[in-house]
C-alpha cells in the first residue's frame, strides 16, 4: 500500500479533496483559497476545494460564488448548523482519495500539508494536527480544556488525543467509515478516534487569525463538551447510580439508628433544622440525577426524530455524475438543488 501511495504522490495522480467550513470568513476567503490552491497544485493534478457556507451572515457566500469555478466547489447550508454538521456535509460530498479538513481563518498552517502527505505516503490513514502551544488562550480556558480531556479520557473507551482538532488528513477508507456513522448529535473529535485506523499526530503552532474573530463562545464550547461526554460514555449515568445507591444505604443506616435510639433510649427525633437540611440535600441529589438523565434522554429524542444532519440550500459547481477516485467509490447520491 505504501508503495502505491508513493507512486501516486510522486506522479501527482492522487486525488485530493479539501473541506473548508466557512462561517463569517469573507475577509479571509479569497486569500485563503488562493494560498490553498497554490499548495495543492504542487502535489496533485486532480484536486477539489469544497467550501461549506454554514449560515454566514456576512458576504462569505458571495465571495464563495466568485471563487466557485474549476476545482472550487461551494455548498450553502440553509442555516447555521454548526461546524460538526458542516464538516459532515463536506465528507458526504467529497470524492478524493485523500481528504484534508482545514479552517479558512489561516490558523491551520497550509504549509503543514506536505508533512501530512508524507505521513500518508508512509502508510498512515489519518494524520492530525496537535496544537503545541495554547498561550494565545486564557489560563482559565487552558485549565478547563486540560481537565476536560483528562476526564473524557478517563470515562471513555476510546483514546481522544488532547489538543487534536479538526485539522487533519483522512484516507478515503476513513471517510467512508465516518460517513457510515448516522448519529445526528455529532462530536467529530470523538468519531475520528472511534473509527480507529493507523494514525499519527503532527505538532503545529496555531497562527493568529488573519481577520475577524472566532464564533466559538463559552456556551457553544460547553454544549460541544457535553455532547462529547454523552456521545461516548455512559459513565455519568453509572456514577449517579452509585451515588444514589450510596445515599440510600446511608439513609437506611441513619433511619435504623434513629429508630433504635428512639425505641431503646427514648431519645426524641432531631428537630426542624436537621430535617430541612436532609430534605434539601436529597432534593439536590435528585435534581442533579434528573439533569444527567435529561441529557441522555434529549439525545435519544433528537435521534428518534430522524431529521437530517444538515439541509443544503445550494450546491455550486458540482457535476451531476459521480467523481471516481482510485478506490472507485462514487460520491453519495443526493438530490439537493444544484447550480
Amino acid at each position: 500500500m505504501s508503495q502505491s501511495r508513493e507512486l501516486l504522490l510522486n506522479s501527482k495522480q492522487v486525488f485530493i479533496s479539501c473541506i473548508v467550513p466557512v462561517h463569517n470568513e469573507a475577509a479571509n476567503l479569497v486569500d485563503f483559497v488562493t494560498s490553498l490552491q497554490n499548495e495543492l497544485t504542487k502535489h496533485a493534478v486532480t484536486y477539489e476545494i469544497i467550501l461549506i457556507d454554514d449560515g454566514s451572515n456576512d458576504n462569505s457566500f458571495t465571495k464563495g460564488l466568485l471563487l466557485a469555478s474549476g476545482k472550487i466547489r461551494l455548498i450553502k447550508l440553509s442555516r447555521n448548523f454548526g461546524k460538526e454538521a458542516a464538516l459532515t456535509a463536506g465528507l458526504d460530498h467529497c470524492s478524493g482519495d485523500i481528504v484534508i479538513l482545514i479552517d479558512a481563518d489561516f490558523q491551520h498552517p497550509i504549509n503543514l500539508i506536505p508533512e501530512f502527505l508524507k505521513q500518508w505516503k508512509l502508510g498512515y490513514d489519518m494524520v492530525y494536527g496537535i496544537c503545541s502551544n495554547r498561550d494565545h488562550e486564557s489560563w482559565l480556558k487552558r485549565f478547563i480544556t486540560k481537565k476536560y480531556y483528562h476526564f473524557l479520557k478517563s470515562i471513555s473507551k476510546i483514546n481522544m488525543v488532547p489538543n487534536a482538532g479538526d485539522f487533519r488528513l483522512l484516507d478515503r477508507k476513513v471517510v467512508n467509515a465516518l460517513n457510515s456513522c448516522n448519529e445526528r448529535n455529532r462530536y467529530m473529535k470523538g468519531l475520528y478516534a472511534w473509527v480507529g485506523f493507523n494514525n499519527i499526530g503532527i505538532p503545529f503552532t496555531v497562527a493568529p487569525r488573519a481577520h475577524g474573530k472566532s464564533s466559538w463562545n463559552f456556551a457553544r464550547l460547553a454544549e460541544l463538551a457535553i455532547t462529547g461526554i454523552t456521545s461516548f460514555s455512559n459513565v455519568p449515568l453509572r456514577i449517579w447510580s452509585f451515588i444514589g445507591f450510596f445515599i440510600a444505604c446511608c439513609a437506611f443506616f441513619a433511619a435504623s439508628w434513629i429508630f433504635i435510639k428512639t425505641l431503646v433510649l427514648g431519645v426524641e427525633l432531631p428537630g426542624y433544622a436537621s430535617i430541612m437540611v436532609t430534605i434539601f440535600f436529597f432534593c439536590g441529589v435528585q435534581l442533579c440525577s434528573i439533569g444527567v438523565l435529561g441529557e441522555y434522554i434529549a439525545k435519544i429524542f433528537n435521534e428518534v426524530k430522524q431529521r437530517p444532519k444538515y439541509i443544503i440550500d445550494q450546491k455550486i459547481n458540482f457535476s451531476s455524475g459521480p467523481s471516481v477516485s482510485m478506490y472507485n467509490i462514487p460520491n453519495k447520491s443526493l438530490t439537493e438543488p444544484q447550480v
